[in-house]
């Protein structure tokens, strides 16, 4: 009785699962992403604040690097140098979403460091690849190494066949 029970379960968990946790650490991105390709930016409006050297993108953001797409409402960007040669940060706020490949992240805000190749995503993330899903209350995505941990009562749930 106790080893077909154990069958049916070995059958039938991997069905659903849902995994409630502190942190969980998965791949994003499929291939890494180059932090050092150049950053496109397209909005219905800029505006720009010389006196801090910040330029503020909003209705319709969308920013590429590479295979990295990232959306929002609002973007305010910060630059590394007076210049405004040189992109240092990305700040994104209002319906978020970070594609990379096959993957996609939605949140309510993101910060992007440029120069570190590292996006945090904040506010009832939701992480899909493919069919699974992953949700929790922070993720850091690291763009270099095509990493990304969770944290803050993740959970997810994966389909059978699937990684």
């Amino acid at each position: 009785m106790l080893r077909s029970m154990m069958i049916a379960l070995t059958l039938v968990a991997p069905i659903f699962v849902a995994v409630p946790a502190m942190a969980q650490q998965v791949g994003f991105g499929g291939l890494k992403a180059d932090a050092s390709a150049p950053v496109e930016v397209s909005a219905d409006q800029l505006s720009v604040r010389q006196e801090d050297g910040h330029a503020v993108f909003s209705g319709n953001v969308v920013i590429g690097q590479g295979e990295m797409r990232l959306a929002a409402d609002q973007v305010t960007v910060e630059y590394a140098d007076a210049g405004q040669s040189r992109i240092k940060s990305l700040h994104a706020k209002g319906n978020v979403t970070l594609v990379s490949g096959e993957d996609a992240a939605e949140a309510a805000e993101a910060s992007y460091n440029v120069e570190a190749g590292e996006v945090v995503l904040t506010g009832d993330v939701v992480m899909t690849q493919g069919q699974n899903v992953l949700t929790g209350d922070r993720m850091q995505v690291d763009l270099a190494a095509g990493t990304a941990k969770v944290d803050g009562r993740v959970r997810s749930v994966l389909q059978p066949g699937t990684n």
